[in-house]
């Protein structure tokens, strides 16, 4: 069965993110390792490091994924932004690995008009040199598959295997499958056809082997409308049905499924969202 938990906020002090999902019954995390919206780095200190390790062992929430700044931006031709979002990867690397954080999830990025092959010879060039700083780190970078808003990156299968197919030590890399994302780029997940197709379709050009973890989001727009809008599971198009598929396929049993769909303070979302899919779990 997939571990079941959510991104939870490090507001306060980034162990607390245990606490927030313990307390909605997590069995994984996401955290952002610095703050989303804001180049600056605040260093971790050794008490932050020990508390972080220390809640993860008490609550034996594993594995914790980190996901990278919304401001990085690998596929850019403007050579300032490249060159800051190069290195602002590498440090979120160095916290995930720091923290024992597994994974740390990372969206391709945009071309900005100057086109997918340009843009993906730019991602492959900037994370080349991001492996190459951080050489021996234990911490996978995780590629995700994104709705194809704009001029993004990842949309299709195709876009993330030529990454780990190019990207210099590329078998360092691994994917992360949100729903609301491939399900707006067009890939069917309600039917048991569709939802076989799809993920034959992933199988064959990237690999299953090659997927570490999964967002579980439901999506507010219809099959192929390309808007990146995540609904509470079972309130938007994919529905239970497709939610159904993903709980119950042997292929994901193990890997991390993580939600990210709107809350409140109280996180009751997280909870009525977390009780649902374990509905949907065929015994």
């Amino acid at each position: 069965m997939l571990r079941l938990g959510a991104h939870e906020s490090i507001a306060g002090g980034m162990y607390k993110a245990f606490d927030r999902a313990r307390s909605v019954g997590c069995e994984t995390v996401q955290i952002f390792v610095k703050p989303n919206r804001s180049w600056a780095v605040k260093p971790l200190t050794e008490d932050d490091v020990a508390r972080f390790k220390a809640r993860a062992e008490e609550t034996d929430i594993y594995p914790v994924i980190g996901h990278t700044s919304y401001l990085l931006n690998l596929a850019t031709l403007d050579e300032a932004l490249w060159a800051r979002s190069r290195d602002t990867l590498i440090v979120e690397l160095e916290r995930c690995e720091v923290l024992g954080a597994s994974y740390l999830v990372l969206h391709p990025g945009s071309h900005v008009g100057a086109g997918e092959e340009t843009g993906l010879a730019r991602v492959a060039r900037a994370l080349g040199q991001v492996h190459t700083a951080t050489q021996g780190f234990r911490t996978q970078i995780l590629l995700e598959t994104t709705a194809g808003q704009g001029t993004s990156l990842g949309h299709c299968f195709e876009h993330l295997a030529w990454l780990l197919e190019h990207t210099p030590e590329g078998e360092r890399l691994g994917v992360c499958l949100d729903t609301c994302h491939v399900f707006a780029a067009g890939y069917e997940l309600r039917t048991p056809a569709g939802y076989a197709a799809t993920m034959e379709a992933f199988d064959r050009t990237i690999g299953m082997a090659r997927l570490k973890a999964l967002h579980l989001n439901d999506c507010k727009g219809d099959l192929g409308s390309r808007k990146d809008r995540h609904a509470h599971i079972g309130q938007g198009h994919i529905g239970l049905d497709g939610f159904r598929h993903l709980v119950n396929d042997p292929r994901l049993a193990g890997l991390p499924g993580v939600l990210e769909t709107p809350k409140s303070d109280d996180l009751h979302e997280d909870r009525e969202n977390l009780a649902r899919l374990r509905s949907l779990r065929e015994t």
